[in-house]
């Protein structure tokens, strides 16, 4: 069964705008694994213009499901992954202001960079994912650099969905593929719905785990966390 990790970036990114602790990133995560998330994603930059390094911290003692911390492996972000030991990792090739993820890591070209990595993380127990395009060689490449995951960059596949299910998976399939017979394990995220978080894992449904975050939070405005939650649990429970 595919796992539901909530990102809750667009939390923070609300408390920050205002100050002060409202709403509460911490309440927000327990609740959140209360309601049925099988994990909580956080991906912290540089700026720290919404989930911050603290929160990071703060976060790993109190909450019982998967922890994983996205981002781009600069030294900060690495020492921080080394103090808190979250249960995985996804490397993220994000510039300092990019607004969101919007590219995948070339494993053939950051071979190198990207082996020293993951050595380190898997040192210490943590699954290493990393964020790829949907492009067989990109999967094959994150092997190489001993991954145990790759998260599948899912946004192409989000903008083409309405234009047509099958073309917009199809490439998504051929990775997915990639990774199966690379001894890998498959996660996506970026841009999942409830529009479209269905057709994505009963197409793949041996994907181990969707990371959402945008499309989670605003809904959650209209129907509620708990309802929300329930929600894209439903949708992948239809497979």
């Amino acid at each position: 069964m595919t796992r539901l990790s909530v990102n809750i970036n667009k939390i923070a990114t609300i408390r920050n705008a205002r100050g002060g602790n409202v709403p509460n990133v911490l309440e927000a995560a327990r609740a959140i694994e209360r309601f049925g998330a099988e994990g909580i994603t956080v991906h912290p930059r540089p700026d720290e213009r919404h989930i911050r390094y603290s929160d990071v911290r703060e976060i790993r003692p109190v909450i019982t499901t998967e922890f994983n911390i996205e981002g781009n492996p600069i030294p900060s972000f690495c020492s921080l992954v080394e103090e808190v030991v979250p249960d995985q990792v996804t490397l993220v090739p994000d510039a300092h202001d990019a607004i969101t993820s919007n590219a995948g890591w070339n494993t053939l070209a950051h071979k190198d960079f990207l082996t020293d990595i993951c050595h380190r993380f898997k040192a210490l127990g943590i699954r290493v994912s990393i964020f790829v395009d949907p492009v067989p060689e990109m999967v094959s490449g994150a092997a190489a650099c001993g991954a145990d995951r790759v998260e599948l960059y899912t946004a192409g596949y989000a903008e083409n969905y309405p234009l047509g299910a099958e073309a917009a998976i199809a490439p998504y399939v051929e990775a997915a593929k990639a990774a199966r017979q690379a001894g890998l394990g498959l996660n996506a995220g970026h841009d999942l719905s409830l529009e479209n978080l269905a057709y994505f894992v009963h197409t793949i449904p041996w994907t181990d785990e969707v990371s959402i975050g945008h499309a989670l939070i605003s809904d959650a405005l209209y129907l509620g966390l708990e309802k929300t939650i329930a929600a894209y649990l439903g949708e992948i429970r239809k497979i």
